[in-house]
C-alpha cells in the first residue's frame, strides 16, 4: 500500500501515521431523508480504513497491519506488545482490534486487548470540532486494567485508526503512563484527518 508518513508529536515516545485519510469530499446532493451525500476521494490507506470500519470488510485488516509493520514499526526501538485504542462505538468486531491482531501475528507480539479501557463519550468525537471540546468530552474516561504479568516495564505500541487533534491519543497515554508496567509508549495511527 502507498503511504505518506507523518510524524505525530505528543506525550508518547515516538509516533507516526501512515497517510492522510481523505483527499477531498464534496457534497453532491441529499438522499431521500435529507442527509447529505458526498463524493469522497480517499488515499489508499484511507479507503482501506473506510472499508474496514464502515463496510465491515475484515480483509482490509491484514494489508493495513502489513503497512504499519513495514513503514512504522522499524522507527521504534522495540515493541513488546500492542495495545489497540478502545473503540468509542460498539461493533461486533472492532476495526482497530482487527488490525492490532493482524499486526501482532506479523510481529510475533501479544495484543493486550482490554488493557486500556474507555467509557464511551456522550458525543461522538468526530462531531467535536476543537481539541478543547474533545479534551472536555474525554475527561478521565480512560483507565488501565492490570493485564501484564511480572514487574518489568514493557514498551507498547498504541494503535488507533484516525489521528485528528491528538486529544484521544494524549488521554490514553496519560492513563498508560500511570501504569508502572509500561515503559516506552509508541503511537501509531493508520490515518490522520
Amino acid at each position: 500500500m502507498k503511504v505518506s508518513l507523518r510524524e505525530l508529536h505528543g506525550p508518547w515516545d515516538c509516533g507516526w501515521a501512515l497517510d492522510k485519510h481523505t483527499i477531498s469530499s464534496v457534497c453532491i446532493g441529499r438522499d431521500e431523508d435529507g442527509r447529505p451525500i458526498f463524493d469522497t476521494e480517499r488515499t489508499e490507506i484511507g479507503e482501506a480504513v473506510y472499508r474496514l470500519k464502515y463496510r465491515g470488510e475484515l480483509t482490509q485488516a491484514v494489508p493495513l497491519a502489513q503497512a504499519v509493520a513495514a513503514n512504522i514499526c522499524p522507527r521504534f526501538a522495540r515493541v513488546d506488545a500492542i495495545v489497540p485504542m478502545p473503540a468509542s462505538q460498539r461493533r461486533v468486531r472492532q476495526p482497530v482490534g482487527e488490525v492490532a491482531a493482524a499486526l501482532g501475528r506479523l510481529l510475533g507480539r501479544p495484543v493486550l486487548h482490554g488493557l486500556l479501557t474507555r467509557r464511551p463519550p456522550a458525543v461522538p468525537m468526530k462531531n467535536l470540532p476543537t481539541k478543547t471540546e474533545k479534551i472536555d468530552a474525554i475527561g478521565d474516561s480512560f483507565g488501565v486494567i492490570d493485564r501484564i504479568s511480572g514487574g518489568a516495564s514493557r514498551s507498547i505500541l498504541l494503535l488507533d485508526d484516525l489521528f485528528d487533534t491528538g486529544a484521544t491519543m494524549e488521554a490514553a497515554c496519560g492513563a498508560l503512563r500511570a501504569y508502572t508496567k509500561i515503559g516506552r509508549i509508541y503511537a501509531a495511527a493508520l490515518t490522520w484527518k
